[in-house]
């Protein structure tokens, strides 16, 4: 059976994962196949071994199995800690019985993604598009899981070409993307990420508007020189200082001028109103690779672009 190298939570609700995880028996077979499965952390006991929910029976995970460090550089607690009351990946080691008699799973979170890095992170190439999910939003990045719990960053100048004061603005805690491997792994098996290829060209984006139409977008920025609103998350336009405009608010503009060989989008702010804070949703495009993206039209004297090929 082909092995998946999937975010931590995506296995936890599938047939297979259900399977092999309801009894001793599909457990020792999962064991036997060194299949890599997911439980629900519940505790994290004062030896700093976590305990998992796998169907009807406990898991154990020792300490020393619970991350996978490269170079065998020493775990923190935190990351052992944090995953209680979340999704768990592991390998079956062993069957043994506790004290009352009743069957344990002796496993290992780190062998997981010891094959993840093997098998998937450490084939990974500059431009390759792969999922991730959200795990933190720190002022400078997100966070990812790209695999078996294995974190990387995106940072946030990465998240699109439209300027934003903070991750959350773009992404939520859990929530599931795509991204393009900006570097791959490094001696430590780090990679960084990057978003905004995935999210259109200006030339894309400026299609869906007309001048002389009036559009909502959010305001991220006020300068001293004009107001920048974003009308989607690779595109913003520049409007005329208001005094009673706010960073955050929804406004809606009027598209005075689209001006491709300068990138520009020239905007009058006709009313502006607080918002609740939401995400995007993004439609990605059915690909798996880019070699070069090209943000910029091509004539425009400022050139945005990324290239991953080389």
């Amino acid at each position: 059976m082909k092995q998946e190298y999937s975010y931590e939570g995506k296995l936890l609700k599938t047939e297979k994962n259900r399977y092999f995880t309801q009894n001793a028996d599909t457990l020792a077979s999962a064991m036997n196949g060194g299949l890599i499965l997911e439980g629900i952390g519940y505790l994290c006991d004062h030896d700093r071994h976590l305990h998992v929910k796998i169907g009807d029976i406990e898991g154990i995970i020792p300490r020393n199995e619970c991350v996978y460090t490269a170079k065998g550089l020493p775990e923190k607690d935190i990351a052992i800690i944090s995953r209680v009351g979340k999704p768990v990946c592991f390998k079956v080691k062993g069957l043994d019985k506790n004290e009352r008699g009743e069957t344990i799973a002796i496993c290992s979170r780190r062998e997981a993604q010891r094959d993840c890095m093997r098998e998937k992170i450490s084939e990974l190439s500059k431009g390759d598009v792969i999922e991730a999910k959200i795990t933190r939003l720190d002022p400078f990045g997100a966070f990812c899981d790209i695999g078996c719990g294995i974190i990387s960053l995106l940072p946030i100048d990465c998240m699109s070409v439209s300027r934003i004061s903070h991750p959350r603005d773009r992404f939520r805690n859990g929530q599931v993307i795509k991204a393009v491997v900006k570097s791959i792994a490094d001696e430590f098996g780090r990679i960084t990420l990057t978003h905004r290829e995935l999210l259109g060209t200006w030339e894309e984006n400026a299609s869906k508007f007309t001048s002389g139409q009036t559009a909502a977008g959010i305001v991220r920025s006020i300068e001293d020189y004009g107001v920048f609103v974003e009308l989607a998350p690779n595109l913003a336009g520049l409007a005329e200082v208001r005094p009673d405009v706010q960073v955050g608010q929804s406004a809606a503009v009027f598209i005075k001028n689209i001006i491709p060989d300068r990138m520009k989008v020239k905007l009058a702010i006709i009313d502006c109103i607080d918002r609740e804070s939401s995400i995007p949703d993004y439609e990605y495009p059915e690909i798996d690779h880019i070699d070069r993206w090209q943000y910029s039209p091509d004539g425009c004297d400022k050139i945005i672009e990324s290239v991953f090929e080389g």
